[in-house]
C-alpha cells in the first residue's frame, strides 16, 4: 500500500497511456513525451510495484495480468485528479488568463474572427486560443473550456445552452447558374452537379429524408470539409447545401428554391460546471452567446 500510495502522478499517466494506445509511440504523442521517456517511467513504475504490467510484443505493448487489475484504479486516480484541477479553477476570480474554444471548422473560419477580434477588445486581459475541429474535444480533460456545437452535448457535468438554429441552403455560383441552369424542384436535382459529402452521412441522410433516392454517387465532388465545400460551391464547381447565413451574404453566390422544408442545425455553447464558474470563462461565454445569434442568424434558442 505505501508503493501506491508513493507513486509517482506522471508514471500513472505514462501507464495508461499506453495501456489505452497500446505501443509507447502513440503514447507519446498522446503526451507530447519522448518515447525514450516513456519507457523510462514504464520500467521505474514496474520496478516500484515488483511486477511486470506489459507483455513486450512485435507490434506493441499488452497488459499482464497485475496491468489489468491496475487500469481501472489509475483511471479513478485521473478522474480524481481532472476534478481537483476544474474545483481549483472553478474558484479563479481574475478577470484575466487564457479561455481555450473549440468549434467546428466552418464555424471556426467564418463566423468566428470577427467575434473574437471583439472579444479581445472588449477584454485585452483574456487570452483566446481557438481550435478548429470537427472532432468532439472532451471539456472534463480541459482539452477545451468552451465548446460551440451543432448538437447537444450529453456529457455528465456539462453546463449547455441552445443558442438557436442555424438554417441550411442550396447554393450555386453565378458563374454556374449561367453556365448550367439552376434546378426548378426537388426532381430536378439529379440532373446537376451536386457538391455533397465524402464519409459523413448527414446530407444524404437529409436528402433521402425529402423522398430522394439520393445515393453517394450522386455527388460529382464530395468532402467532409464544409469550408472547402463553401469554396468549391463558390469556384463554380456545383450546387451545394451550405448555412443561408454564409451563403445569402456572398454576393457571388445565388440560393435554390427547391419548394421544400430543409432541415436546420442547432448551435449549442457548451463548458463543463466547474469552469463555467471561473470569471473569465463566464465572460467569453456570454460573449460568445450575444454575438453568435446574430453572426449565424439563429432563430431564437431555449436557456
Amino acid at each position: 500500500m505505501d508503493t501506491l500510495h508513493s507513486l509517482d502522478w506522471s508514471l500513472v499517466q505514462a501507464f495508461l497511456a499506453v495501456a489505452e494506445t497500446g505501443s509507447l509511440s502513440a503514447a507519446a504523442r498522446e503526451l507530447g513525451r519522448s518515447q525514450p521517456t516513456l519507457g523510462r517511467q514504464i520500467r521505474a513504475m514496474e520496478a516500484q510495484l515488483g511486477a511486470d504490467l506489459f507483455h513486450r510484443q512485435p507490434r506493441g505493448l499488452a497488459l499482464t495480468e497485475t496491468g489489468n487489475a491496475l487500469l481501472s484504479p489509475a483511471r479513478a486516480m485521473r478522474e480524481a485528479a481532472n476534478a481537483m484541477t476544474l474545483a481549483a479553477a472553478g474558484r479563479e476570480e481574475r478577470l484575466e488568463g487564457s479561455v481555450r474554444l473549440t468549434a467546428s471548422v466552418a464555424v471556426s473560419v467564418f463566423h468566428l474572427p470577427r467575434i473574437l477580434t471583439a472579444i479581445r477588445r472588449a477584454e485585452p486581459r483574456i487570452a483566446l486560443e481557438l481550435v478548429p475541429s470537427d472532432r468532439s474535444s472532451n471539456l472534463l480533460y480541459r482539452e477545451a473550456d468552451i465548446a460551440i456545437r451543432m448538437y447537444r452535448p450529453t456529457q455528465q457535468d456539462l453546463v449547455t445552452r441552445h443558442l438557436g438554429d442555424t438554417a441550411i441552403g442550396v447554393f450555386a455560383s453565378r458563374e454556374y447558374a449561367q453556365r448550367r441552369g439552376l434546378p426548378r424542384g426537388v426532381a430536378e436535382v439529379a440532373g446537376h452537379d451536386l457538391i455533397g459529402q465524402d464519409r459523413e452521412t448527414q446530407l444524404l441522410d437529409g436528402m433521402q429524408a425529402l423522398g430522394l433516392s439520393a445515393t453517394r454517387d450522386w455527388f460529382a465532388l464530395r468532402c467532409d470539409d464544409v469550408a472547402t465545400s463553401w469554396q468549391l460551391i463558390r469556384a463554380g464547381a456545383g450546387i451545394g447545401f451550405i448555412q443561408r447565413s454564409l451563403g445569402q451574404r456572398d454576393p457571388d453566390l445565388v440560393e435554390i428554391d427547391l419548394g421544400v422544408s430543409l432541415p436546420t442545425l442547432p448551435v449549442w455553447l457548451t463548458a463543463h460546471e466547474a469552469m463555467r464558474r471561473t470569471p473569465r470563462i463566464r465572460r467569453v461565454w456570454d460573449l460568445l452567446a450575444e454575438a453568435l445569434v446574430p453572426a449565424m442568424d439563429l432563430s431564437r434558442g431555449s436557456g
